[in-house]
């Protein structure tokens, strides 16, 4: 079994350049590569090269991807070439298996592996890699998600990280949406928000979801996201064409929906999803 010594990072942003920092840290040789100038001279000043997706093809062991949407995930893989492919974006099923045809067309391994965090997880490498595929060639390459992950799990067929994604997805919108209303109702009755987090994150109505946000709802701020009320839009909308293909109602997921909606309406698109709190506070605001 041979391991990867020169990792290309594709997608700087929240994920990506918290992903390639760790990356730098476990001494790997990483090559950047991001529409945005700015994200790679950020990188280049952590100790990591740019890189165009010639250079990632020609150079890279592997090469890990953090997009934003389907159009992107497209047109990077369509240029890749013969490389393996660490996958780690929230896609459709659909657009997954696209980027594998033209990753494999092109005599290279695309592996599909989204991941479980926010980004502010992703900065302390508190991360769960949701990996599937190729098993052989996933074992050459888990040193390299060991690098800024937690967690590393392989599971099985490809496809099968999308799903258990989008399946995580579902009950993080939902988590999400309930910490909110509960900061709205107890402080609404009086309730001082930050003994609200202290006491709620103690005993059985907590979350993960719930620490990682409740902080951010107690102080009210919610910039910059770790993760977007317009990325949450996104995934909602993968969960529930998933439930539609495969036959199953989603009537909590459901009734959060109009929330994330209203919250991006009222211009909290680019906020932190923790400003559903805004949202739910009502007239009290």
């Amino acid at each position: 079994m041979t391991t990867a010594k020169t990792v290309g990072v594709v997608g700087l942003g929240i994920m990506g350049s918290a992903i390639s920092g760790h990356l730098l840290t476990a001494g790997f040789d990483v090559l950047g590569s991001d529409v945005d100038p700015a994200a790679v001279d950020a990188l280049v000043a952590r100790g990591g090269r740019a890189a165009t997706l010639a250079d990632l093809a020609r150079e890279a062991d592997v090469v890990v991807t953090s997009l934003p949407g389907p159009e992107a995930a497209l047109a990077v893989c369509g240029e890749l070439g013969g490389v393996t492919v660490v996958e780690t974006s929230t896609l459709s099923p659909a657009v997954k298996n696209r980027c594998r045809e033209l990753i494999e067309a092109a005599g290279g391994t695309l592996l599909d592996c989204p991941i479980s965090g926010t980004g502010a997880q992703a900065r302390t490498r508190d991360l769960v890699v949701l990996g599937s595929g190729d098993a052989e060639v996933f074992a050459t390459v888990r040193p390299v998600l060991e690098a800024f992950a937690r967690s590393v799990q392989h599971l099985g067929a490809f496809g099968n990280g999308t799903t258990m994604k989008l399946v995580a997805n579902l009950l993080v919108s939902i988590h999400n949406a309930s910490t909110a209303e509960a900061f709205a109702l107890g402080t609404a009755a009086g309730l001082d928000p930050k003994l609200l987090f202290d006491v709620i994150r103690d005993g059985a109505g907590g979350s993960v979801i719930f620490d990682k946000r409740g902080p951010l709802m107690v102080d009210r701020t919610y910039r910059p996201a770790t993760a977007k009320v317009s990325m949450f839009l996104k995934d909602v909308a993968l969960v529930r064409e998933l439930a539609g293909t495969v036959g199953v109602t989603t009537p909590v997921l459901d009734a959060t929906l109009p929330l994330y909606a209203r919250a991006a309406d009222e211009g909290w698109a680019d906020a932190d999803a923790a400003a559903l709190f805004e949202i739910l506070r009502g007239d009290e605001r």
